[in-house]
């Protein structure tokens, strides 16, 4: 079959990923969806389960860091579009080895920009999509927004290298005229998460009667996006926007960790069946982090004005389909957190790009 486009998407195993996968796939049979991705802890091919057998979808299992690799991709399948979702992502892990998050975060951007331009020699109709957070600007005080000119103050080692990507990516377009586009997102939850990351976490221990550990005061605030809507804005994007530009995408909805957490504790424990207050009996006030930034809080106007994407779900709505979803879905959360979920690689992968 005669592909319209052919896509990359990096990173399509992991959550953000595997929703933009499926999205991809099922929303465009007119496209072939090619997802290159390591499967470390988080990236879970259980995740796709639902296309993997689908014709217009090809995986294979490799690391952007592998230029070798890389070249040969690009070559063979000739993209003309890419969404890199690929990345180290969790604040923790980046405080404690923060190599890893420079070799992926950074040294993998690089490689696949210019593996890119070596086949698209600077045609302005190819797409090369580099998706951040929001994290790179810093931390806000109680009021105020992060907008598109908000200036970089990345305050951990994951967001320090979010940001050198992030630059990387300008420095290209304006070098040499790279066809790149930019997306900045707020905090990710919904279904498919790996459960390091706040809102699966508590879920997971509020089954299990274990403590919910919650930093310092626990007044940190967030602006909270559900990963589908965050695909359709990335679809959005990836069609309509501006080569060249940044668009900022946010839920609209910030919130204190304290107040999240205690909301999750009476969605819980009416989900369950258990007494009011139960969860919330499990709170615990933690050690603050090095470098925890105070609050985040995304402008996302211009992508509204502009390309026309705002975020369709209220925040409870979402937190209430989440925890649905990994209730419904207990053996897959079981999998991820005893690390059985890895062996499912070694049963199905099948190699298609080499084959």
């Amino acid at each position: 079959m005669k592909y319209k486009r052919k896509i990359l998407i990096t990173g399509g195993a992991g959550f953000i990923g595997s929703h933009v996968v499926r999205l991809f796939v099922n929303k465009y049979p007119e496209y072939l969806i090619f997802n290159l991705d390591n499967l470390t802890y988080a990236g879970n091919l259980e995740n796709l389960q639902d296309v993997e057998s689908a014709d217009n979808y090809r995986f294979e299992k490799g690391d952007i860091n592998d230029l070798s690799l890389v070249s040969e991709l690009f070559h063979q399948m000739q993209f003309d579009g890419v969404i890199h979702l690929a990345a180290e992502s969790h604040v923790d892990r980046s405080i404690h080895n923060p190599m890893a998050f420079i070799h992926t975060n950074i040294l993998g951007t690089v490689n696949l920009m210019n593996a890119a331009r070596e086949i698209w020699n600077d045609d302005l109709s190819k797409r090369f999509y580099h998706v951040s957070t929001d994290e790179v600007y810093g931390s806000l005080d109680e009021t105020g927004f992060f907008t598109e000119e908000t200036p970089y103050d990345p305050q951990s080692p994951y967001s320090a290298s979010k940001a050198s990507s992030d630059h990387f990516v300008r420095a290209y377009i304006n070098t040499y005229g790279f066809p790149a586009l930019i997306t900045n997102c707020s905090n990710n939850y919904g279904p498919n998460q790996f459960p390091e990351k706040l809102i699966p976490l508590f879920i997971h221990n509020i089954k299990h009667n274990k403590p919910l550990p919650v930093y310092g005061d626990g007044n940190y605030t967030r602006d909270w996006l559900y990963v589908e809507d965050h695909a359709l804005a990335i679809d959005t994007v990836f069609h309509h926007g501006k080569t060249g530009e940044t668009y900022n995408i946010g839920g609209n909805n910030e919130w204190k960790n304290i107040d999240l957490v205690r909301l999750l504790c009476q969605i819980m424990d009416k989900e369950t069946g258990m007494p009011e207050n139960t969860a919330n009996k499990l709170i615990t006030f933690v050690k603050d982090r090095p470098g925890h930034d105070k609050r985040y809080a995304i402008d996302a106007s211009k992508i509204k004005n502009e390309l026309g994407w705002q975020p369709s779900l209220h925040f409870e709505q979402g937190l209430l389909l989440t925890v649905r979803w990994y209730l419904n879905n207990h053996e897959w959360l079981q999998r991820v957190t005893s690390g059985e979920y890895q062996q499912y690689y070694d049963k199905q992968y099948r190699g298609r790009f080499e084959s």
